[in-house]
C-alpha cells in the first residue's frame, strides 16, 4: 500500500452542502474555527517600537513599527494612514508595519498623537 505524504493534509476541498471547506478544521469557510482563533490580536507589552532597518533590502532603508496589538484590519488601516502621512509606500507583514524610507520621527509623532506609548528602537 502506498504511503501518503505526511506533509499534505488531503481531504475534502469543496462540498455541495457548504461550499469551500477549510483544510485545517474541515468546516465550511463561513464557519471556520481556524480563522476565528487566529483573529485575536497579538499580545504585547503596550509599547510600540519604531526602528529603521536596511538588512536584506539592498541598502534601502525602511521604517519598521512593531508592538501594535491590533486586529489585522485595524493594523492595515493604521498602516494606510501612516503611509499617506509620510508620502511613502509600505506593507504589513506578520503583525509589523513597514514604511519605505526613513520616517521614524514622523511616525513617532503621529503615533504619540493617537495616544500610543512609543519608543525608538535600534540606533
Amino acid at each position: 500500500m502506498k504511503q501518503r505524504n505526511p506533509g499534505t493534509a488531503g481531504g475534502l476541498v469543496y462540498s455541495t452542502d457548504g461550499g469551500r471547506m477549510c483544510p485545517g478544521c474541515r468546516r465550511p469557510l463561513a464557519q471556520c474555527a481556524c480563522r476565528q482563533a487566529g483573529a485575536a490580536p497579538p499580545a504585547g507589552d503596550g509599547v510600540v517600537r519604531v526602528s529603521r532597518q536596511t538588512k536584506g533590502r539592498a541598502g534601502k532603508g525602511v521604517t519598521v513599527i512593531t508592538g501594535l496589538a491590533l486586529a489585522p484590519e485595524a493594523l492595515a488601516e493604521l498602516g494606510k494612514r501612516l503611509r499617506t502621512a509620510c508620502g511613502a509606500g509600505g506593507t504589513v507583514k506578520n503583525g509589523t508595519l513597514e514604511i519605505q524610507g526613513d520616517h521614524c520621527d514622523a511616525v513617532i509623532a503621529l503615533l504619540r498623537e493617537k495616544g500610543y506609548t512609543v519608543k525608538r528602537a535600534g540606533g
